[in-house]
């Protein structure tokens, strides 16, 4: 998994940079508003916890928060949901989680950016059997030790903790994601990356011009304002990655 934690906090840290010129926010309170459905109450609304806990942290103001939710408990919210499966290129799985207002309109964008970049639709269901959900969270190695980390996390639930070049990576069951990160954060480990995540059984290795090809497809995905989130079962080593990344 060489270079996955790596993808993940260069994701995070793009999303700061997203939130300064607003585009952030527009995919959070879509996420917070759709959430909202389920009702308005996030003790009792597990997506709707993660989706306010994702808004503090891109430090949303609370009002915009709040308007989103009520947004939700609305009748007729015109929001729709969409999961879109495909590949990359070199065979890469894809799974895009979608939320939009016109369904067609973004089918058809996603169908272009994909092919622009060595990638394709599939059908429903057929890659979605390589991935299982998980609570995820990155640690570099010089926050935490690695006896003291996996205590930590076993402790709030964790079921798993695995090396990937400078980083620590935790696994979690969904339901105890939010109690590994502020057991995290009450010691004083602040996480690189940390979300609610499919996680993939099995990884593609890829270098080269695939490799470039598939950041850059990962990286249009995730500019387009209807993709919440995107995941992938590529592997790019770090260094190669990091290289890639910052001559954008």
């Amino acid at each position: 998994m060489s270079g996955h934690s790596k993808w993940a906090t260069i994701k995070h840290k793009k999303g700061a940079l997203d939130a300064k010129r607003g585009k952030i926010f527009t995919k959070l309170i879509k996420e917070i508003t759709i959430a909202a459905r389920n009702g308005g109450d996030p003790d009792s609304n597990p997506r709707l916890r993660t989706a306010i806990a994702a808004a503090k942290a891109e430090n949303m103001p609370a009002d915009n928060i709040k308007r989103a939710i009520q947004r939700g408990e609305l009748p007729g919210a015109t929001y729709e949901e969409a999961v879109y499966e495909g590949y990359g290129p070199g065979g890469v799985a894809l799974i895009m989680e979608i939320t939009t207002d016109n369904k067609n309109r973004t089918l058809s964008e996603i169908r272009h950016i994909l092919s622009k970049h060595g990638g394709n639709l599939g059908a429903n269901g057929c890659v979605a059997w390589m991935f299982n959900k998980k609570g995820y969270v990155v640690v570099e190695k010089d926050k935490a030790d690695e006896g003291s980390l996996l205590e930590l996390a076993t402790e709030a639930g964790a079921e798993d903790m695995t090396e990937d070049g400078t980083n620590w990576e935790i696994f979690s069951p969904p339901s105890e994601f939010h109690q590994v990160v502020d057991k995290l954060k009450t010691a004083g480990i602040a996480p690189a990356a940390a979300e609610v995540s499919m996680i993939p059984q099995t990884y593609v290795k890829l270098s080269g011009k695939e490799a470039n090809q598939m950041l850059r497809l990962m990286e249009e995905l995730e500019d387009h304002d209807d993709v919440q989130h995107v995941y992938a079962n590529f592997d790019i080593e770090e260094a190669e990655m990091h290289a890639l990344t910052e001559a954008r």
